[in-house]
């Protein structure tokens, strides 16, 4: 089985080839290698590798930044997603895209099951939105929360590194989603494209919690993995404490319920998945 993973240097794309199953050929391209805005080198690229599975792990994640830079984020998360779709049915490949719980407004008081109404409250939200449109309803749509690795910028590296040099750090408390450790995520999106899963499905760790109950569960694990020295005030906060430019929903929790099932049980809690990753951390830098 050929493999083309697009985004291959970042969280989810390292994950990808590192859960690859042992009979996979992967081939990996990055925004150095790639222009997935450019129909004819995405087209030109997938005719010459001819993969069976085409994994775009590529996206604008720059929340705040999309906001005033609509076309930019619109032209990576939406555009070049029907770029990459085309040219994959042209080789009669499988196409698996991930999406976001920003599709959301955050309002629901229950976690949002796959055929929740999505209703972006910002500009990455709806790029994103426009994203799964352009996939199309013959590829996997997987969405996902809270990304984050051993590697690369995330919200538990950007803790860590805060932890280890502020008196206290001040932390959102009334924004409740789900992390997800990006190799569970790779490994699932293997198993969803093995078995010829497509539609539109949710995948997160199991579990939730605040952006603060998350810090403050990285500083314990890291105090006990010998990752910080000493523990510092986490201080909980209201997000109107912390305007940024682009809204967040308040509650993103994901219903995994029908993804699990095709899974055959459910991912591991988030906090098992954050000591793995804190493990990893402190046995490989």
């Amino acid at each position: 089985m050929k493999a083309l993973i697009v985004g291959a240097k970042g969280q989810l794309g390292k994950g990808l080839s590192a859960t690859a199953p042992a009979e996979a050929d992967i081939v990996g391209h990055d925004i150095d290698t790639l222009d997935i805005t450019d129909p004819a080198a995405v087209s030109a690229l997938v005719a010459e590798v001819r993969p069976d599975v085409v994994f775009n792990a590529a996206a604008y994640t720059a929340v705040d930044k999309a906001e005033g830079d609509e076309d930019a984020a619109l032209a990576v998360n939406a555009t070049a997603v029907g770029y990459l779709a085309d040219a994959t049915r042209s080789v009669g490949a499988r196409f698996v895209h991930v999406s976001t719980d920003f599709v959301f407004d955050g309002l629901s008081g229950v976690p949002y099951a796959p055929d929740a109404r999505p209703a972006p409250i910002s500009a990455y939200g709806r790029t994103k939105l426009a994203g799964e449109v352009a996939a199309g309803e013959d590829a996997l749509i997987v969405r996902t929360a809270w990304v984050y690795a051993a590697h690369g910028g995330n919200f538990v590296r950007t803790m860590l590194r805060l932890m280890s040099e502020r008196p206290e750090v001040r932390v959102v408390a009334d924004q409740i989603g789900t992390p997800t450790y990006a190799p569970g995520l790779a490994a699932a999106l293997w198993t969803l494209s093995s078995n010829g899963v497509t539609g539109l499905h949710h995948y997160t760790d199991a579990g939730a919690c605040s952006w603060y109950d998350f810090a403050v569960a990285i500083q314990e694990e890291a105090l006990a993995a010998g990752l910080l020295d000493t523990a510092v005030p986490v201080i909980p906060i209201n997000a109107i404490e912390y305007p940024t430019p682009a809204r967040r929903p308040h509650y993103s929790v994901l219903d995994k319920t029908s993804t699990f099932t095709a899974l055959g049980g459910p991912t591991l809690h988030w906090r098992i998945n954050l000591r793995k990753m804190i493990t990893e951390i402190r046995t490989n830098g």
